[in-house]
């Protein structure tokens, strides 16, 4: 049976958008932080934006797609766990900003 699902669809799509930007807007803070001009910082940044893309292909993948969305796909740890990683890099960012 195949019921109709409304704006769930829709819902998800508009959900990963934000999730997209949510990460473009770490990735943005965290560079801008990370401009001191300290090599390490600059690391870090390079990290932040090699996870962000990664993640970014990921949701901008789920957000474009037309027909149903699957549920249970591989990808969608892989933005968890892309998320961990950039909390797990700005943690560097924002202790070295502080001091």
């Amino acid at each position: 049976m195949t019921g109709d699902p409304g704006l769930q669809p829709e819902r998800t799509r508009l959900a990963w958008r934000r999730t997209a930007l949510a990460l473009t807007v770490v990735t943005v803070l965290a560079v801008r932080l990370a401009l001191t001009g300290d090599p390490t910082g600059a690391l870090l940044a390079a990290a932040v934006v090699l996870v962000w893309a990664g993640a970014l292909t990921v949701c901008w993948g789920r957000a474009a797609s037309t027909g149903p969305l699957r549920i249970g796909t591989r990808r969608v740890p892989l933005v968890a766990l892309a998320t961990a990683a950039l909390a797990l890099l700005a943690v560097p960012l924002a202790l070295r900003g502080l001091w």
